[in-house]
């Protein structure tokens, strides 16, 4: 909507992850060497880590794009909510092969001869499971247990494992021993700071042809690593709803201001309702006069009104341009 406005050839912060836009952070730097590092090393566990919406997906799909298909087999899971025996499923579905209707037995026995097929071919096997903080100790174990396919030099699957900070917990838990002494790397991705933030900002909108309209300053910038806190996911949802602003009131330089509305709007879209409240009653005693209703805080309710009525007001202005957009095309 708001690309063709501002010239753009695609949308610079959606929030599906998109290798074409990696940005390297010192962290996701740090993090891609680690990986390349396990890449090369073709055996063990690779662990990352980081907070929701840190870019542990878009640096996986990153390395994924890099990748030789001849000479590595990728395979990834990212529905990591299974007990032990569905994770088996899931791996052996993720590298294209039959499991419904079969046992365990039957399901490794495929898994294995696929891998060893692979082996023959010259060709490496890549397990990738995002997500797996979600994981049972049982379901990494079940993981753990594939790394027993082996020739006699060599493993015959290697696999990363990504997932939010309390998989760490999971990893030090009991009866963990004997996958941490299979990790062979493992990296915290931690949020980027004030400066990366401005610069990553920057490398998306130059990645769909920004010509510095519209600009955005100095204190622009801050407000958004002040309410982002450096996480990637946040910044995109927020410099989306900012630039669709700038579309709908026709803006084209973003100082805080416009930055701090636009994130009370979020904030009043995803707050709870006020509740009402109840004045407790001892049922065998009458009041003498009517109980009077409460307070309620005016202020934050008409806040509330007035960003509900803002959103409102800037989808109907979105829809009134997009159809005056298309009946133009329609008579051209």
């Amino acid at each position: 909507m708001y690309e063709s406005y501002f010239g753009f050839s695609a949308k610079p912060f959606q929030l599906k992850p998109d290798p074409h836009f990696f940005f390297g952070s010192k962290g996701h730097k740090r993090a891609m060497a680690y990986l390349d590092y396990g890449l090369s090393q073709g055996e063990g566990f690779i662990v990352i880590t980081g907070e929701i919406g840190a870019g542990k997906t878009t640096l996986m799909r990153n390395l994924l794009r890099k990748v030789e298909s001849e000479r590595i087999v990728a395979a990834q899971i990212v529905n990591t909510h299974v007990d032990s025996d569905d994770i088996l499923r899931l791996v052996a579905s993720a590298f294209g092969l039959a499991c419904e209707g079969v046992g365990k037995a039957v399901l490794l026995t495929r898994l294995e001869h696929f891998l060893r097929q692979c082996d023959q071919q010259g060709r490496r096997a890549l397990l990738v499971v995002d997500e797996a903080q979600n994981l049972t100790p049982r379901a990494v174990e079940e993981l753990r247990m594939l790394s027993n396919f082996q020739t006699a030099d060599r493993p015959l699957l290697q696999t990363f494992l990504l997932g939010q900070p309390e998989f760490r917990r999971i990893l030090l838990g009991p009866n963990m021993q004997q996958l941490l002494q299979r990790v062979t790397a493992t990296y915290h991705l931690g949020p980027m700071d004030a400066a990366e933030t401005q610069s990553y900002i920057e490398h998306r909108l130059h990645k769909v042809g920004w010509r510095g309209d519209p600009s955005l300053g100095e204190d622009a910038f801050a407000a958004i690593h002040a309410y982002a806190g450096g996480i990637p996911r946040k910044i995109n949802t927020l410099c989306d709803r900012l630039f669709l602003m700038g579309y709908l009131e026709e803006i084209h330089a973003f100082t805080s201001s416009e930055v701090k509305q636009v994130i009370a709007d979020i904030q009043q879209e995803f707050s709870l309702p006020v509740a009402p409240m109840e004045i407790p009653r001892a049922s065998n005693v009458v009041p003498l006069v009517p109980a009077e209703p409460p307070m309620l805080k005016t202020e934050s309710v008409d806040d509330r009104i007035s960003g509900m009525e803002r959103s409102i007001s800037m989808a109907l202005t979105a829809v009134e341009r997009l159809l005056s957009s298309l009946a133009s095309k329609n008579r051209s």
